[in-house]
């Protein structure tokens, strides 16, 4: 599938999505989004119920309105927070086959997420995309726990499903375009778990799927070989999604395994800290791309942009040896100029992958 009908519009693959978990991607607002070619974002509907809450963002006409941002946005179910609140610290929580629960810090409210409120909570917010809650894992987690978090996702998949089409029909939201929801195979390096996991979720006929569980090793690299296996079992005519997948090298390896769609913070965040990407050559061929590190006394008397590839309004207009006196000084615009870039490269390279002219 080359692109995905949404309420918001067309979303053309390959696509990289920037994290705007809270509503926001730091430092940059729409119109800034809109001229780097970013084709749409991704919240965060755990963080975003808690504050400013699901109710308040639809009083204020839903999250397009509210970032009036007009392209497509999906929404994280919550269940990354599952594993990273409660899996990787249970003082903070506990995982029921009914919900997760969410200890909540003195005077505050503990939180319950269930699938069914996951679901209630994204298509509140007004979201494109959703994507049903899943038990992620690690992994390095134990055999035991791959198995419960497998059987928990499948079940947890079941009732999104239900609830999903109980609302679009209670809605009438059903006619096309119609907010998509997306499945996550979960079942960490256990390949029977993986293709027990997919299998029931296929059949479940879902918009799309998703790899579930920390893409990476404890020595930070890709795992390719359970990646592909992965995307292999997902339906070969639905989108597939790599959840958190975001180097310029990994969305590289994984667009050639059958991966489509990809978020990550790393180029937001990467840009705050002076870590700017770029496309080593103006090849079309050429996915390579290198980094310069702003920060660099090397810097400091560079008159040259950032990259000689890139069109960003931060290359047209500002030289290295600006954005490196801006990082020194700590000014707030160095972050908005290197996240401006940042961004362009990846929709530079997205536009590279997906063989069309860049947007």
């Amino acid at each position: 599938m080359s692109v995905i009908h949404t309420p918001h519009g067309d979303l053309r693959l390959p696509a990289f999505l920037p994290d705007a978990t809270r509503g926001v991607v730091r430092a940059l607002d729409a119109r800034d989004l809109e001229a780097c070619g970013v084709p749409g974002l991704v919240v965060n509907a755990f963080h975003l119920a808690h504050h400013p809450g699901a109710g308040a963002v639809a009083a204020l006409g839903g999250i397009h309105t509210l970032m009036d941002w007009h392209r497509p946005v999906l929404a994280d179910s919550g269940g990354f927070q599952v594993f990273s609140l409660i899996r990787q610290n249970p003082k903070l929580g506990s995982i029921t086959n009914k919900h997760a629960v969410f200890r909540a810090a003195q005077g505050r409210k503990t939180q319950h997420l269930s699938p069914e409120k996951s679901i209630q909570v994204q298509l509140r917010l007004g979201a494109d995309i959703l994507v049903c809650l899943d038990d992620c894992t690690h992994p390095d987690a134990p055999a035991a726990d791959q198995r419960e978090s497998v059987d928990r996702t499948i079940a947890w998949a079941r009732r999104c499903r239900d609830e999903f089409d109980r609302l679009l029909a209670e809605r009438g939201m059903g006619a096309e375009p119609r907010p998509r929801l997306f499945a996550v195979v979960q079942g960490g390096s256990d390949a029977d778990l993986r293709r027990r996991c997919a299998g029931e979720l296929a059949a479940l006929d879902f918009d799309g799927y998703g790899f579930g569980g920390w893409p990476f090793d404890s020595q930070r690299r890709l795992l390719t070989d359970i990646l592909a296996f992965t995307a292999d079992l997902m339906p070969r005519e639905k989108p597939k999604y790599a959840l958190g997948v975001g180097s310029p090298a990994a969305l590289v390896a994984c667009a050639r395994m059958g991966y489509a769609l990809f978020d990550c913070a790393l180029p937001t965040r990467d840009a705050r800290h002076g870590r700017l990407h770029a496309l080593r050559s103006a090849r079309r061929d050429d996915l390579a791309c290198t980094h310069v590190y702003i920060r660099d006394d090397a810097h400091r008397r560079d008159p040259g942009p950032i990259a000689d590839t890139c069109d960003c309004l931060t290359c047209r207009t500002y030289s290295r040896g600006y954005l490196h006196h801006l990082f020194a000084i700590r000014d707030p615009l160095a972050a908005r100029l290197a996240t401006l870039h940042n961004l362009r490269c990846y929709a530079m390279l997205l536009d590279r992958l997906g063989g069309r002219a860049c947007s």
